[in-house]
């Protein structure tokens, strides 16, 4: 059964998957010939086509994933490209940590965050409002608990704090009281079960305002369900460790959580000042740790999101290891 999933997700993604902000993220970590890039979130590979071409045959594309729908899409990019290449599964904030004890050195880093077009596009994973299907929404098919198990079994307090906090959902109280008095009577197992009880608790209005009502409300269980923001807040200082002398630093966020963290961390980066020889000596200059590529976050244009309305909410941030700090 997992395989006959495995290949309708995969031509699902294969149909419809285009890079977010592709030209811009090529722009930024200038791939040159011999260079190496670890990609933390390759999904169906479509930045990785672009970026992997300026590699040559010298340079090394390293791809990490922890949705078995990827390493298919990466065995017929690791055909079709003339670099190295390498997949890793797995949890990125994990996978990180594993290439610095390897001792690797990047010359580029690229986090693509959220979730895939792969992931939405296939109705079985559970991670649209817009067809029923069953409540899953895991990133990684092997995580122990999914969307229906937390609606099952989570207290009606963690409910509206996720629902508040990762959704910035007004009604997050009323939400999660409906949830919870739907089932003491039975599990709410379908994303349209899910729905149904979302209409129920908000104020009629706000079901017919701008944007679906389960919008908020299911980015907040898939966020909950995949630990997403507890593994960018692990993976940021390691991807930045990460970077050679001269390395660049691309994340493209989808909603505001996501984007003040990374906003934050690079903006702590570029003040954070160093000695090259580590200690304070009189008459030496400390130099800045990182360069801010992007003053401000680079959104894409009308024509993007006309092709692509998806991208809508995208905010794309880089930063450049300066060569002269990493010398401490």
């Amino acid at each position: 059964m997992q395989s006959v999933l495995l290949a309708e997700w995969r031509s699902v993604a294969e149909a419809h998957h285009e890079p977010v902000l592709a030209e811009e993220v090529v722009r930024l970590l200038s791939p040159r010939a011999g260079e190496v890039v670890v990609d933390c979130t390759f999904g169906a590979g479509g930045h990785a086509r672009r970026i992997a071409g300026g590699l040559g045959p010298e340079g090394l594309y390293i791809a990490i994933d922890r949705d078995p729908v990827a390493e298919e899409h990466f065995r017929r990019f690791a055909d079709d490209v003339v670099c190295r290449t390498r997949f890793i599964a797995g949890n990125f904030a994990e996978v990180l940590t594993q290439l610095l004890d390897e001792g690797v050195r990047a010359d580029a880093v690229l986090m693509d965050l959220g979730v895939s077009s792969m992931q939405i596009d296939a109705p079985e994973r559970g991670f649209s409002y817009a067809t029923d299907a069953p409540l899953d929404m895991r990133m990684d098919p092997d995580l122990a608990t999914s969307a229906a198990d937390l609606l099952a079994h989570a207290p009606e307090d963690d409910l509206r704090r996720w629902f508040r906090d990762y959704g910035e959902e007004r009604y997050a109280g009323r939400i999660a009281r409906e949830l919870v008095r739907r089932r003491a009577k039975g599990a709410i197992e379908t994303t349209g079960e899910l729905v149904d009880a979302i209409r129920a608790a908000v104020p009629s209005p706000a079901n017919f305002a701008s944007g679906h009502p389960a919008k908020r409300v299911f980015q907040a269980l898939r966020i909950a369900v995949n630990s997403e923001l507890e593994n960018l807040d692990a993976a940021l200082a390691p991807a930045f460790e990460l970077l050679a002398d001269g390395g660049r630093l691309a994340v493209i966020a989808f909603h505001s959580l996501e984007d003040r963290r990374v906003k934050r961390f690079m903006r702590d980066r570029v003040r954070r000042e160093l000695y090259p020889a580590g200690v304070p000596v009189r008459g030496e200059t400390a130099v800045s740790e990182a360069e801010q590529l992007t003053p401000r976050a680079i959104q894409p244009g009308v024509d993007e999101i006309d092709r692509n309305p998806r991208s809508r909410s995208a905010r794309l941030r880089a930063v450049r290891r300066r060569a002269e700090a990493r010398a401490q």
